[in-house]
């Protein structure tokens, strides 16, 4: 079954905000046990609807959120740096969605590289989008969420600016996900109170794996990811991801000699071994796009054709 919606009412025309247009939702991915009830009133008139998340009861449900140009670049400079701002032009509807999905989440993760480039970031629903904080807050109040995501960093080396400012506020958990190297590093570091080391895996990477038993350890149902690629590929090369939220801005980069990043970095799958999506929803908001997309079941599809 799918929905197709008409285009936005008087509410969102009169709105200052750019509004959010809902256009598609296939209306039978429903699930019985899902995160995003009871949102609040102002936030589902501006997004256009509900945001329900299913979550899954062998392991925590995993949900990345991205802004892509036309031609796939996540990042525009070197490394992993956080250009989310920069390649979605500084969207506020962009920033609306990223508090919503931040807003349902336990855990946010980042990786290091994402850490250094965004030198003021807080991975708080809040911080992304203050104008929706009393109704963000709420509505986790009325999920029996805690005040703010845990924030988790990730870092293979330990090499991280620990007086970063999301690592020091007290009002936000952080936990950093490290290896045993990492935690060696990180010990002589004078880290805030509100961070934790949690060492995890045995080698000189953290894998996607380490990221979702951590998760669970901490007791989360819903991880969301942010960045950088690496972290997503590797992610996806353990068959982690599934949801992506994508939003694509209307601009053409390029790739040419910058050390730019699309969306997937550090894996090459061949054609027969990458996962497949199912398109869920689509929004737009003036010229970008709001696409979402599900984790193909497979096994079903086996099991119906």
């Amino acid at each position: 079954m799918t929905v197709t919606f008409e285009p936005a009412g008087r509410a969102a025309a009169t709105d200052t905000r750019t509004p959010i247009q809902p256009l598609w939702e296939d209306a039978s991915a429903a699930s019985d046990d899902v995160r995003g009830l009871g949102m609040p009133a102002e936030l589902e008139r501006r997004y256009g609807g509900g945001l329900l998340v299913p979550l899954r009861s062998d392991r925590p449900t995993v949900v990345a959120n991205f802004v892509s140009t036309l031609d796939g670049i996540v990042a525009l400079w070197g490394g992993d740096l956080s250009g989310g701002g920069l390649v979605s032009g500084f969207h506020e509807p962009d920033r609306f969605v990223m508090g919503l999905l931040r807003a349902i989440a336990d855990v946010v993760v980042v990786g290091a590289g994402t850490l250094r480039g965004s030198r003021t970031g807080r991975w708080t629903p809040d911080s992304v989008h203050p104008h929706s904080a009393a109704a963000t807050a709420a509505w986790r109040a009325e999920l029996g969420l805690s005040a703010n995501p845990t924030t988790v960093i990730v870092t293979g080396s330990g090499d991280i600016p620990v007086r970063h400012p999301g690592l020091t506020d007290p009002d936000v958990p952080v936990v950093i996900a490290t290896t045993p190297a990492g935690a060696r590093r990180l010990a002589a570091m004078p880290l805030a109170p509100n961070v934790t080391v949690e060492p995890v895996g045995d080698g000189e990477t953290v894998g996607g794996e380490d990221l979702v038993d951590l998760g669970r350890r901490l007791g989360a149902r819903l991880i969301l990811t942010e960045g950088g690629p690496h972290l997503l590929g590797e992610l996806i090369r353990a068959d982690l991801l599934d949801e992506l939220f994508l939003t694509v801005a209307p601009q053409l980069v390029g790739r040419a000699g910058a050390g730019r990043l699309g969306l997937v970095e550090g894996l090459g799958l061949a054609p027969a071994d990458s996962p497949w999506h199912d398109l869920t929803s689509i929004r737009k908001s003036r010229d970008h796009l709001f696409l979402r997309y599900r984790r193909r079941d497979t096994a079903r599809e086996t099991r119906e054709s």
